[in-house]
Order: C-alpha cells, then sequence, then structure tokens
C-alpha cells in the first residue's frame, strides 16, 4: 500500500498553508496540465490522488461524470464539502487498488502521484485497462533529476564565479527515496526516465507529448525562487494515448 502521508495532521495542515500562497502547483505544474486536457464533453473521467477534488469540480463542468480517488481520508473530506457535484463521486482508495474499479473511462487524469508509486508498471497495467479504445492518460509526477540523489542535502551550489548547478547522484539507482517534506521520511520511488517511457510502452500507451514546465517572467515574479526551475526542472508531464497491449 502507498504511503498515507496526507493524514498525518501536521503534514496536511502544512500542506494546506503551502497551497494557499503563491506556489509551484498552481504557478507552474497545474497551468502546464491544463493546457494538455482534452475536450471532456460528454467523456468519463478518472481522477487518481484527487486531493481537494478542484480538478474533478473542473472537470465536470463537461464531462458526464467524474470518479476522484485519494487514499487520505482529509483531503476526501474537504474535497466532498467544497468541490462536490451531481456527476461526481469521490472514492477512498489506493492509487495500487485501481483492480476495484469496473467500468471505462475517457480520460484518465492525475496530479503529482505517479511518483508515490510502488508498482508503475501495474498502475499503468491498470490505467491501461480502465481506458476506453484510444483513451488519453495524463499525468505529472516529480521529474527524475529532482528524485535521484539518496542524499538529500544536494541542492544547489555555486562555484567561485557565481554560477548555480543542481548536484545530481544517484540517477540509475532506481527505488524508494526517503525525504523532510514537512515531516521526516515521506517516502517518493525514483525511476529514471527511460523506465517512465518504457513503463509506458510496456502496457500499450503511445506517447503524444511530454513536458517539463518552465515558468516565464510572470510566474517568476510572483514566486522568485522558480527561476531555480531553468536549472532543475522540478516536474515532468506524459499524456499517452491507449494502444494495444504489447506481448513480450
Amino acid at each position: 500500500m502507498s504511503q498515507n502521508i496526507f493524514d498525518d495532521p501536521f503534514f496536511f495542515s502544512s500542506y494546506q498553508e503551502l497551497r494557499e500562497g503563491a506556489n509551484y502547483n498552481d504557478l507552474l505544474e497545474q497551468p502546464a496540465m491544463a493546457a494538455l486536457v482534452p475536450d471532456l464533453t460528454g467523456k468519463s473521467v478518472l481522477d487518481i490522488g484527487c486531493g481537494y477534488g478542484r480538478n474533478c469540480l473542473a472537470f465536470s463542468q463537461k464531462a458526464a461524470s467524474v470518479t476522484g480517488i485519494d487514499i487520505s481520508s482529509r483531503m476526501l473530506n474537504v474535497a466532498m464539502k467544497e468541490n462536490c457535484g451531481g456527476n461526481i463521486r469521490y472514492l477512498r482508495m489506493d492509487m495500487e487498488e485501481l483492480d476495484r474499479l469496473d467500468g471505462e473511462y475517457d480520460f484518465i487524469y492525475s496530479s503529482l502521484a505517479f511518483h508515490y508509486a510502488e508498482n508503475l508498471d501495474k498502475l499503468l497495467s491498470d490505467c491501461h485497462r480502465l481506458l476506453k479504445k484510444d483513451g488519453i492518460i495524463l499525468f505529472s509526477q516529480e521529474h527524475p533529476i529532482a528524485t535521484a540523489s539518496i542524499n538529500t542535502d544536494y541542492r544547489y551550489v555555486k562555484d567561485e564565479e557565481g554560477n548555480v548547478f543542481f548536484k545530481v547522484a544517484d540517477y540509475q539507482k532506481e527505488g524508494i527515496r526517503h525525504v523532510r517534506w514537512f515531516v521526516d521520511d515521506v517516502i517518493h520511488q525514483h525511476r529514471t526516465f527511460s523506465t517512465i517511457v518504457n513503463s509506458l510502452s510496456e502496457a500499450g500507451f503511445i506517447i503524444e507529448k511530454c513536458v517539463e514546465p518552465c515558468p516565464g517572467k510572470k510566474e517568476i515574479r510572483k514566486l522568485p525562487r522558480l527561476r531555480n526551475e531553468i536549472i532543475k526542472p522540478s516536474f515532468i508531464i506524459f499524456k499517452a494515448r491507449k494502444g494495444e497491449t504489447q506481448c513480450l
């Protein structure tokens, strides 16, 4: 089962405070994701790791039905209070348990959740099964460059001339990364770029778009530290279409 860090009271309150101010999600990742969402008129949508349900509510304006799943009861409580609708249903479910879902979807969406999944191959295989013919999956996750180093005391360094660099280590050593994010021992999964691409292909997906969001001057003015994204991207986004399952 995936780690349910969002139900930790201190973590959850800290995350809420983060999202209320200028942040990477709203200024960088979410606009890039929104630009890749297909026309959802009359479509069925699955949002994996739906969180507060804000995207579910937005999708519901055009979609015929929206299902949002999340492992966190605290997240879902907010979603059901603030972002509910007649064509939206919320389910408490680990994304490792998608085989519990029945039915088919035209569009599967996931924002910054897949880097928590222990078994990416199973997750993508489940998504492929749940999608209708020519269905679309759109997901973002932490960039492999950002998750690579086992020792998290890397970050940014300056050389003698004042040039700024991001230190990367352990890139080819895939697996669990223990990160401090509000609290100790938040678990992320590091995978190389090639592993992600090959997992998509082997599950039967045809990649249509890959985006590494980069801020513009407007976003940097709102949150100056976003200029570091020019040195090292924090997120990577994949948009893929359901093809035939490959036989190995």
